[in-house]
């Protein structure tokens, strides 16, 4: 397995609100864990919400032993880091209306559970990309009902506006999706502060005329910071056969 993991404050913000996690060894009964989190509130309240979300839901897996089903797994850990950030932002007002979006993954040889809440993304790259999770977020839900076409959702003024996030509500409905991968492919855990910045099919050029995920890492951070770099960027490439033969 080839990981490569980076995040970048972006050309407009002071502060990196995004926050990445990687582990190739297991995570208590998960064979591998891979999270982006990208964080909202207040001053330092987005930053808090990211790391803590992040750092709470490896606690709960390292601990939440007697459990092996991959999902159940990362549901329980949701749940508990929701509970968290809630509790947090309830008690201190610095951090009042905080929460962070999360995409988490775990492979076990060729099968690919992931989480997800909010509008951070996990992409499966091949001879094509595509998009597995599903954004919750208002322009989503207006492409759903037909109100405006994909293209236009990139550029609406309203496509920052989320609707489920961890730590907002007392309870958050968490997303899974599980996918087959083969040895050719790898995945793309990612912010908004990529994908707002650079289309699907330019992400999909970079990360295929790069010699390898660390060249093809630090690229779309520099081809997202050169169209405008308007938000924190977070990029986790992750070759689950990388290096066999």
């Amino acid at each position: 397995m080839k990981v490569f993991s980076i995040t970048d404050v972006g050309k407009r913000r002071e502060v990196n609100e995004d926050y990445i996690y990687t582990s190739e060894k297991p995570v208590g009964n998960l064979p591998n864990l891979f999270m982006v989190a990208d964080g909202m509130g207040g001053h330092n309240a987005g930053d808090y919400a990211s790391r803590h979300a992040v750092e709470k839901v490896v606690e709960v897996i390292e601990c939440y032993t007697q459990e092996t089903d991959p999902e159940n797994i990362l549901q329980k850990a949701i749940d508990d880091a929701n509970t968290y950030i809630n509790k947090m932002a309830k008690s201190d007002k610095g951090l009042k209306g905080m929460g962070t979006t999360l995409v988490a993954v775990t492979i076990d040889e060729n099968y690919v559970t992931v989480a997800n809440v909010g509008d951070s993304r996990m992409y499966i790259i091949n001879d094509f990309i595509t998009q597995i999770t599903k954004d919750h977020s208002l322009v989503e839900e207006m492409v759903d009902m037909g109100g405006i076409d994909r293209e236009s959702a990139r550029t609406h003024p309203d496509k920052n506006i989320i609707t489920r996030a961890v730590g907002v509500k007392e309870y958050v409905l968490v997303d899974f999706f599980d996918v087959t991968i083969t040895e050719k492919e790898k995945f793309l855990l990612c912010t908004d502060g990529l994908t707002n910045m650079l289309k699907d099919e330019e992400i999909h050029r970079i990360i295929r005329e790069s010699a390898d995920i660390e060249e093809a890492g630090k690229r779309l951070i520099e081809a997202a910071n050169a169209n405008g770099g308007r938000d924190n960027i977070a990029v986790v490439l992750v070759e689950p056969f990388g290096g066999l033969k």
